[in-house]
């Protein structure tokens, strides 16, 4: 019977320290930056890990006074998919906390 409780402690110490590596991870994250273009370099964005974003710049030869609906869509696809690559980012460094076990998405 007492032997369950040391399984259950050593395994309370072990999401302890996984929560304090992701928390760790998580930080790290919020310091970095990634680059994301659209339409052959366009449009760029810079994006942090905590989805804020840097900087964008539009090139000027994107910016067609005839045409501002094309402008509109490849800075939000920019914006998009540099939203998805910080998550992707950091789906892949939750992964390497986690071990792959699978656990929910917004779990940690």
């Amino acid at each position: 019977m007492f032997g369950n409780m040391g399984n259950m402690a050593g395994m309370m110490k072990k999401v302890q320290k996984m929560q304090a590596e992701m928390a760790k991870m998580q930080e790290e994250l919020k310091s970095r930056t990634l680059e994301v273009s659209a339409g052959g370099g366009a449009v760029k964005v810079v994006i942090t890990g905590e989805k804020q974003i840097q900087s964008l710049k539009i090139d000027p030869s994107a910016v067609d006074p005839a045409d501002v609906e094309m402008l509109e869509d490849l800075i939000a696809a920019a914006v998009n998919e540099a939203v998805k690559k910080v998550d992707d980012l950091m789906a892949q460094e939750m992964g390497k906390l986690t071990g792959g076990l699978n656990l929910p998405p917004g779990m940690f």
